[in-house]
């Protein structure tokens, strides 16, 4: 008998055995599907209450209140860096950086934590009256969420009013084209944040021009020294960077510098 001969009968043989098991396997089945339970369908609930005050917030409501909880998660670090000392901090200690010429070092994941926890510590007056008279009673529900959001940004205002120079308030107040208020704590936020900013980038670079100013001396020194010994093709930073190190270690600069980034905000 041949192999096309032999393969019929083998797959015939295959079929037969199937649909004998067939019925065997069904009854087997059958007692698992008739005890398991039907799932039941899930209705989405709603009420709606007519003439009464409900005794609970509807469920769109606290789903509103998280998407804004979340909306102002996101919107942290660009609020923490416009309305505190961040912006200040971190500009003077690039500058020293760049004044050093120590190219990465300190890195700048040192610089930044160095620079948030320096924040914390000169907000912490406004944070805790945030916390006391906002971001508690909020938790508490004394007041609304309206309420809150304006207590809260008075301490940040009245921060950033302090530290904003004048100059600069009245410029955003001309290109919003607003009247002149009586004071400025009549101001909007929309005014005084981008005011503030300005005002401590133009104190941050002020910082960084006096610190340039000492290491600037020690590279103008060397590069005359070596130009002097003809020395012309070795490079002045090998050379400055030792002493300009030597000498910020010796003046005490992270003191000298941290307490006076502190004492200005004072």
């Amino acid at each position: 008998m041949s192999a096309h001969s032999r393969r019929p009968t083998f797959m015939r043989h295959w079929l037969r055995l199937i649909l004998a098991l067939l019925p065997l396997l069904l009854l087997l089945a059958l007692p698992a599907l008739a005890q398991a339970p039907a799932a039941p369908k899930q209705v989405p609930a709603f009420t709606l209450t007519v003439g009464g005050a409900p005794t609970a917030r509807p469920d769109f409501v606290v789903a509103i209140e998280i998407l804004f909880l979340m909306t102002l998660l996101a919107l942290a670090p660009a609020i923490l860096i416009l309305s505190t000392s961040f912006t200040r901090i971190l500009v003077v200690l690039h500058f020293l950086r760049q004044a050093l010429g120590t190219q990465q070092l300190p890195p700048n994941q040192v610089l930044i934590g160095l620079t948030l926890f320096l924040t914390f510590f000169i907000m912490r007056p406004a944070f805790d009256q945030m916390n006391r008279e906002a971001l508690q009673p909020y938790l508490t529900q004394q007041i609304t969420q309206q309420e809150a959001l304006a207590k809260a940004q008075v301490p940040f205002k009245a921060f950033m009013l302090k530290q904003a120079r004048t100059e600069d308030l009245a410029l955003f107040v001309r290109l919003a084209k607003l009247e002149r208020p009586t004071k400025p704590e009549d101001l909007p936020i929309t005014v005084v944040m981008p005011g503030f900013l300005i005002s401590e980038l133009r104190m941050g670079f002020q910082i960084g021009f006096l610190i340039y100013l000492p290491f600037l001396i020690i590279d103008l020194v060397v590069s005359s020294v070596l130009m002097s010994m003809g020395m012309l093709m070795l490079p002045p930073i090998m050379i400055s960077l030792p002493f300009k190190i030597l000498l910020f270690v010796l003046v005490d600069g992270w003191n000298l510098l941290v307490r006076s980034l502190v004492m200005g905000f004072k």
